[in-house]
C-alpha cells in the first residue's frame, strides 16, 4: 500500500476549489492504517460517506477511533441530571435517531460496512459530552471540536481541522473548509499536537469533557444492517484519484513578439551557460526578457522551480501579472511567514516527488534574505532558475551572502548594475551572476530604436533664500575645513558624512522650490499623467509659518491651491490603495502622484508623460529610473516632459573645491538629461552662467 507521503497533499481544501471528500478525505483514508476523528455531532448518512473511505480499512486491517458528540436536548439533560432516565438509555435514543433508516443498497453496504468493523475491533466510537469544570456535572453545550489525524505504517501523518462535521452536510451540502499539515514537513509540530490533543480526548482526560466508550449501543444499532459474509467493494469507488492543481512551466505567449535586442540578450544568457546581468533601461522590458528566458529553458531542460527577488513589495504584485502572460500561478511570499512558509514547504514536497511539477516563488529580498526562506532553498531541485529585479540593490554584503550557490542558473535585471561609489559590492554582483551581458541597452539606445518615448528637458534654476544661503555657506565652510584637515580621512569620516547629508536635504527642500512649483502647475491646469518626485526632507509653508514634509506642501499647493486632482504615493500607501492609484492615474481620474522614493524602480505607469523633479541625488541610478518612469511607450503618447530643478549656490562658493566638485556632480545629470532630449540646445542655454561661472564649461 502507498503511503500518505505519497500523496500530493495541498495546505488546504475549500468546497469553491474542489470536492474536499473526493480530493483530500477518500484519498487519505485509502492510504492510512489508523484514522483518528474527533467531530462534532453525527449522522448515518454522515458515516456512509465516512464508509467510503473506511472500506479500504476492512480490506487492509486499519482501525478507526471516533469522538462524536451526541446531539441531545434540554430534555435529554434534564432527565438525566433529574434521575428520569439512565445516561445509557438517553444515549441509546440519540444515537437511534442519527442511525436512521439507511436509504439506498448503497448505504446500507457502507453501514455493514461500519458493523463488521466494530465487530472486528477496528472502528471504536465514542461520545464526547460537555461538562460543568465546576461541578462536573452535564451541561448544555455540545463538544464542537472539528481535528482528525491519518497515519500510515510508515510513521508518517496527516492531521487537519476544519469546519465540515461527520455529516453528510458537513462533507459535501455545505460550503466547508479544511487546512492540512503533514508530519513530513511540519516544523512547528503542529501534527505532533494535534495527535496529543486527540489521544487526551480518547482517554477522557480533557477539562470540560467527559467521553464515553459507545462501542456496546453502536454494535446493537448497526447490526441490523450488518451482512453474513463482509461485503463486496467497488474498487473505483475505494480507488478514486487525487486530482492534482494545474501548475503549468513557462511558455512564451504568442501575443508577444520580443524586439531584436531581446532575442539578442536571451542569447547571450544562454552562451554564457545561463549566468549573467541584463543592463537594460528602465521600460525597455526587462520582465518580459527575463521570464521569455525562463520560458525558453523550460521548453530546453524542463525547469522545475522559479524564484524571482524583487526589492519592493509593489513589484512583487506586478511580477504576478507579467507571469500570468506566460502561463505561471506564482506563490507571492513578501508578508507574514505565516501566509507563505506552509504553502512552500507544501510544494517543495510536491516537486521533489513529481518531476513534471513546477513551482514559482517571487519574493522580497527582505523576504529571501530571512532564514525562513533560506533554510527552504537547500530543498529546490537541480533545475532552478533565479532571477534577482533591480539587482544592484542586493550587492551589500549582507544581502549578497545570501544567494544561494546551490543555484547555478542566475539572472541579474537591472538598468543601473554598478553600485555608485561601492566597487566591492559591485564585485560581488559580477561575483556571483557573472558578466555583464551585451547588448547594454541605455536609454539613448532605446530611444533611438523606439523602445522608449523621447522627451523634452526643461531645467529650472532655484535660488537659495537668504537664510537658506546663509545656512548653506556656514556648512559648505565646515565641509572645506574637513576636506582640507585630513584628505586621506574624508572618504570615512561620519562628520563629513553628516554635514553633506545635512547640504544636500537644505538643497532638497530649497523653498524657492515650492515657487517654482506652483509656476508648473499653473501652466498645467488641465494636463494628466504627471509624476512629481520630492524629497524627504522639510520646508518652510509658502501660506503659513509652519515647516512641513515637503511632499505635504506639495500636495497641498497642487491639490488645495491649484485644484488640480493629485494623490500621494508613499511607503506608508498600502498596496491595494498604490494598485488603486496607479489604476486611476493611467485612466486620468486624477491628474497626477507625488511620491518620494516608491516611484523610482520598478513601477509600470507607461501612460505618465510629464515628470516634475523638486529633489534627486547624486547618485545616477536615481535619477536614471525616474527618467524611465516618464519614457516607457504608450498608445497615443509622442514624446514626454521633464521638468528637473537645479539649486544655484551662492556666487560666495564658487572658490570652494568641494562646491565645485557638489555642482558638477548636478549638471552632470542635467548635462545627460539635456543632450539626448528633443530640446538639447534650449536645455544647455539655460545653465550656460552657471556653468561658466563655476568653471564648469567642460560638461
Amino acid at each position: 500500500m502507498d503511503g500518505l507521503s505519497e500523496l500530493s497533499l495541498d495546505i488546504s481544501y475549500r468546497s469553491d476549489t474542489g470536492n474536499v471528500v473526493a480530493d483530500f478525505y477518500v484519498p487519505c483514508l485509502q492510504r492510512c492504517s489508523l484514522y483518528r476523528r474527533a467531530a462534532g455531532y453525527f449522522s448515518s448518512s454522515g458515516l456512509t460517506l465516512a464508509a467510503k473511505g473506511l472500506a479500504h480499512l476492512v480490506k487492509t486491517g486499519g482501525s478507526v477511533r471516533l469522538v462524536v458528540s451526541p446531539q441531545l436536548s434540554d430534555e435529554d439533560i434534564n432527565a438525566i441530571q433529574s434521575g428520569y432516565k439512565s445516561r445509557d438509555e438517553v444515549l441509546r435514543d440519540a444515537a437511534r435517531q442519527a442511525l436512521s433508516e439507511a436509504e439506498n443498497e448503497l448505504a446500507k453496504n457502507r453501514l455493514s460496512a461500519l458493523a463488521w468493523l466494530i465487530a472486528n475491533g477496528a472502528l471504536d466510537i465514542k461520545l464526547a459530552l460537555r461538562t460543568d469544570p465546576h461541578t462536573n456535572k452535564l451541561s448544555r453545550g455540545i463538544y464542537h471540536e472539528k481535528i482528525g489525524i491519518f497515519s500510515d505504517d510508515w510513521r508518517n501523518h496527516v492531521a487537519f481541522t476544519g469546519s465540515g462535521n461527520e455529516t453528510v452536510g458537513g462533507l459535501i451540502t455545505n460550503f466547508e473548509s479544511v487546512d492540512v499539515f503533514c508530519s513530513w514537513m511540519d516544523p512547528h509540530l503542529r501534527v505532533a499536537r494535534k495527535a496529543a490533543d486527540f489521544d487526551r480526548l480518547w482517554s477522557d482526560n480533557t477539562d470540560g469533557l467527559v467521553v464515553l466508550n459507545f462501542n456496546e449501543a453502536t454494535r446493537e444499532l448497526l447490526e441490523k444492517y450488518k451482512t453474513k459474509e463482509p461485503p463486496e467493494f467497488d474498487l473505483e469507488e475505494i480507488s478514486i484519484p487525487l486530482p492534482r492543481r494545474s501548475r503549468p512551466r513557462p511558455s512564451a505567449p504568442s501575443a508577444i513578439t520580443l524586439r531584436p535586442y531581446q532575442n539578442k540578450a536571451i542569447s547571450a544568457w544562454f552562451e554564457n551557460d545561463g549566468a549573467g546581468i541584463l543592463q537594460m533601461a528602465t521600460g525597455t522590458g526587462k520582465t518580459i526578457t527575463a521570464l521569455a528566458a525562463a520560458a525558453k529553458l523550460s521548453d530546453q531542460i524542463g525547469l522545475q522551480a522559479l524564484i524571482i527577488v524583487c526589492p519592493y513589495k509593489h513589484l512583487v504584485t506586478q511580477w504576478k501579472k507579467e507571469c500570468a502572460l506566460f502561463g505561471i500561478v506564482p506563490l507571492l511570499a513578501f508578508e507574514a511567514r505565516t501566509q507563505w512558509i506552509d504553502e512552500l514547504t507544501q510544494r517543495l514536497s510536491e516537486i521533489n516527488r513529481d518531476p513534471k511539477a513546477f513551482l514559482c516563488v517571487v519574493t522580497t529580498n527582505k523576504t529571501f534574505a530571512t532564514d525562513a526562506f533560506q533554510q527552504r532553498i537547500q530543498y529546490f531541485p537541480r533545475k532552478t532558475m533565479l532571477i534577482v529585479d533591480e539587482v544592484h540593490n542586493i550587492g551589500s554584503s549582507g544581502l549578497a551572502s545570501r544567494l544561494p550557490p546551490s543555484i547555478s542558473l542566475r539572472l541579474g535585471l537591472s538598468a543601473t548594475p554598478e553600485r555608485w561609489f561601492d566597487d566591492e559590492g559591485t564585485g560581488r554582483l559580477l561575483g556571483y551572476f557573472g558578466k555583464i551581458l551585451e547588448p547594454r541597452l541605455g536609454i539613448r539606445e532605446a530611444i533611438d530604436i523606439g523602445a522608449l518615448t523621447p522627451y523634452r528637458y526643461y531645467p529650472i534654476l532655484v535660488e537659495l533664500t537668504d537664510a537658506e544661503r546663509e545656512q548653506y555657506l556656514d556648512l559648505s565652510a565646515k565641509i572645506a575645513r574637513l576636506y582640507s584637515s585630513d584628505t586621506e580621512a574624508t572618504e570615512s569620516n561620519p562628520v563629513l558624512d553628516a554635514l553633506l547629508l545635512q547640504r544636500a536635504r537644505l538643497i532638497g527642500a530649497a523653498a524657492n522650490k515650492l515657487v517654482a512649483l506652483r509656476d508648473v502647475g499653473k501652466s498645467h491646469l488641465h494636463a494628466t499623467h504627471m509624476l512629481f518626485y520630492c524629497g524627504d526632507g522639510q520646508v518652510e509653508s509658502v501660506i503659513d509659518d509652519t515647516f512641513r514634509r515637503q511632499i505635504d506642501e506639495v500636495t497641498k499647493i497642487l491639490g488645495s491651491e491649484l485644484g488640480l486632482r493629485v494623490a500621494q504615493y508613499t511607503a506608508e500607501t498600502d498596496l491595494d490603495e498604490r494598485e488603486a492609484l496607479r489604476d486611476e492615474i493611467a485612466s486620468g481620474r486624477i491628474q497626477g502622484l507625488i511620491a518620494i522614493r516608491c516611484l523610482d524602480e520598478g513601477v509600470d505607469i507607461p501612460s505618465v508623460q510629464m515628470a516634475v523633479i523638486l529633489a534627486s541625488s547624486t547618485n545616477p541610478r536615481q535619477f536614471v529610473q525616474r527618467r524611465g518612469r516618464v519614457l516607457r511607450r504608450s498608445e497615443g503618447k509622442t514624446h514626454a516632459d521633464i521638468y528637473d530643478m537645479i539649486v544655484v549656490p551662492p556666487k560666495e562658493a564658487r572658490g570652494s573645491p568641494s562646491e565645485k566638485s557638489m555642482l558638477r556632480r548636478e549638471l552632470e545629470r542635467f548635462a545627460e538629461f539635456a543632450d539626448i532630449s528633443l530640446n538639447a540646445g534650449e536645455a544647455r542655454a539655460v545653465v550656460f552662467q552657471l556653468q561658466k561661472t563655476f568653471n564648469l564649461m567642460d560638461l
